[in-house]
């Protein structure tokens, strides 16, 4: 019974990520998802929490609050990668979370043949110069970057990612920390206890 219920669990979190990712700063505007009726606040402030409220259902406070020690405690946790690319797609920079989660997933590759075909890809989706997903690195990383392409091995990435890991912690995370989407998850989870 439990094992048919995870799926339709799973994708309610997809849907209210993917809602959260629009709008991560504050719950504005969802009425246009929400029935047209007199009480349309009731049913704003319903959604608001709905939305809040998805990671609760997994998440306990410690570790939500636990995000806040360090940069990499979030990004070690899965649901909190997951809260930090919805704040990141408001921002319209997700690629630099992206690019990082690909670099960490490319140093697990064991095949040589895949290792090559990988590094390519990473390369030129997130590095070469107007990739899809470009993300912010100076010149020089991106010249070392490509000049490591030449012989690509588990250590290509590392100064790019290093360099963007520094960004996002520098910059995105402390507006995450900020923003109105963790402060809520929190009041949430705490409300949840009381």
């Amino acid at each position: 019974m439990a094992a048919l219920l995870m799926p339709r669990r799973n994708k309610g979190m997809r849907t209210r990520l993917g809602c959260l990712s629009h709008k991560s700063d504050s719950c504005s505007d969802f009425t246009a998802i929400l029935p047209d009726k007199p009480n349309r606040a009731l049913n704003y402030l319903r959604m608001c929490t709905f939305l809040a409220t998805g990671l609760q259902e997994r998440l306990s406070t410690e570790e939500a609050t636990r995000w806040a020690d360090s940069f990499d405690v979030l990004l070690s946790h899965k649901y909190g990668v997951a809260a930090f690319r919805a704040f990141l797609k408001t921002e319209f920079s997700e690629e630099n979370l992206e690019f990082w989660l690909a670099c960490e997933e490319f140093k697990k590759t064991r095949s040589t043949a895949k290792l090559v075909s990988k590094a390519h890809r990473i390369f030129e989706e997130f590095v070469d110069v107007q990739a899809p997903r470009e993300v912010n690195i100076d010149f020089q990383t991106r010249e070392a970057t490509r000049k490591n392409m030449q012989e690509p091995s588990l250590t290509c990435f590392d100064q790019a990612q290093g360099k963007v890991h520094s960004l996002m912690e520098k910059d995105s995370y402390p507006r995450f920390l900020r923003s109105k989407m963790y402060l809520d998850l929190l009041s949430q989870s705490q409300r949840r206890l009381s």
